[in-house]
């Protein structure tokens, strides 16, 4: 990985925030681009660019062209951004399902539409964020995993379009090792649960050139869950 130019969307969150590091780590350059506002301080040598709506494909585009001229080119897109809320279809505002729909599923198409010329260009790759909660889904999860599973028949599909030039593959996490979630599950035992460098391991490798005989995977990171 030493050298390659690596975009992480919702890189300001706590998977997002594990895989710079972890990449960065590995030797390549990063950029980290977000929803929120960029921190104060460019640290760490990471290209932070914030307030980006990723759902729009303008914005999107203008994100992976900064990217681009900053570094020279793009090597890999690995696709955090996303949401999560647990809501009842009888309960549940109905306006969830299109909110979680832009979050998971628009921001991963239209960062990958931007993303594709450049890692085209010279051989890429693309990792999405899935969900294991997405292949059977609890009670609840309905918005949620409906949202992830169009983000699994995403990577299948550009996997295909893009077979021979870039690698498309993701990750089906169960429960991530995060604030969040230990705030909302008190009661819950976190050594079961997958911590984000865990997760950010696997996506490395993913994106990397170990990998170079993998696409259209979804790949489970389930922990001991």
């Amino acid at each position: 990985m030493q050298g390659k130019v690596i975009a992480v969307t919702g890189g300001f969150g706590a998977l997002g925030r594990a895989v710079v590091e972890a990449a960065r780590a590995a030797g390549c350059e990063v950029a980290a681009i977000d929803f929120v506002a960029a921190p104060a301080a460019d640290g760490g040598g990471v290209l932070r660019i914030g307030d980006v709506d990723l759902a729009d494909p303008d914005a999107a585009e203008r994100a992976m062209a900064g990217v681009v001229a900053r570094f020279g080119r793009l090597d890999a897109l690995v696709n955090v951004a996303g949401g999560f809320r647990w809501q009842t279809l009888e309960d549940g505002p109905f306006a969830g399902w299109g909110d979680l729909y832009r979050m998971n599923v628009l921001t991963a198409a239209a960062a990958s539409k931007a993303a594709l010329p450049h890692l085209a260009s010279g051989g890429g790759a693309i990792v999405n964020v899935g969900a294991n909660g997405a292949v059977k889904a609890a009670a609840g999860m309905g918005p949620y995993a409906a949202s992830k599973a169009g983000v699994h028949r995403l990577t299948e599909s550009l996997a295909e379009e893009w077979k021979g030039k870039v690698r498309v593959n993701a990750i089906l996490p169960s429960i991530l090792d995060t604030p969040a979630n230990r705030a909302d599950m008190p009661k819950a035992d976190p050594s079961d649960w997958v911590s984000p460098a865990e997760a950010a391991a696997v996506i490395l490798f993913l994106a990397s050139d170990a990998a170079s005989a993998v696409t259209g995977a979804l790949l489970p990171v389930t922990g001991r869950v």
